[in-house]
């Protein structure tokens, strides 16, 4: 699994004029391959008289989602420089589409190729970006007189508290990186005098 990948901080559009076309690039996050041809669908309601709505996605933290449209432009002009820079920049769970108004100027093959990836490049600067690390789910049990003093040394410890489960005993969803398990478990330990329970679970992402 990848370590870490990024991904646009918030939806939103910006706009550029490249010898008289305007060009909008509209990026949003999107958690499935799905949400990303809805995104798209409503980019391309939104401007039906746009001369072109091309759009690129990468879905996966390892990118096995790939899709790119040049939605009428020649060819590997649009949608394929817009992916590119997506996975220069390895953003991932991410959707891009820039729609273009035809000033009257052609652009030709190479100018056409620079302004849809350098439109999307300059959006993701604009609008930012956020790294997001692989870390470990766990819960740590603990009996209810000990609960909120651990719950409070947990969050005085950096630590990720996912959720709070009170029942006979305190159940604390966690999370961590790999490399940090067995150092976790001796702080545990010493912590809570041995009293606490200590369960890994499976694997997500989250912000770094």
């Amino acid at each position: 699994m990848q370590e870490q990948y990024r991904t646009v901080a918030r939806a939103g559009v910006y706009e550029t004029e490249i010898n008289r076309s305007r060009f909008l690039c509209a990026l949003a996050p999107a958690a499935t391959e799905e949400e990303a041809q809805a995104f798209v669908a409503r980019i391309r309601k939104e401007h039906p008289t746009a001369t072109h709505n091309c759009f690129a996605y990468v879905i996966g933290a390892d990118a096995s989602v790939q899709k790119a449209s040049d939605d009428g432009e020649p060819g590997g002009t649009a949608g394929v420089p817009m992916l590119q820079m997506l996975l220069r920049r390895e953003m991932r769970y991410t959707v891009a589409v820039v729609t273009r108004y035809y000033g009257g100027v052609k652009l030709g093959a190479g100018g056409l190729i620079r302004a849809y990836g350098g439109v999307v490049g300059e959006a993701l600067d604009t609008l930012g970006t956020l790294t997001r690390k692989r870390f470990r789910l766990a819960t740590v049990t603990v009996d209810l007189q000990r609960a909120g003093k651990l719950e409070n040394e947990l969050r005085a410890a950096g630590r990720t508290v996912r959720e709070v489960r009170y029942g006979e005993r305190v159940a604390i969803d966690i999370g961590l990186p790999d490399s940090e398990v067995e150092a976790f478990r001796v702080w545990l330990a010493n912590a809570t005098a041995g009293a606490a329970e200590f369960e890994p679970g499976g694997e997500a992402y989250g912000d770094a």
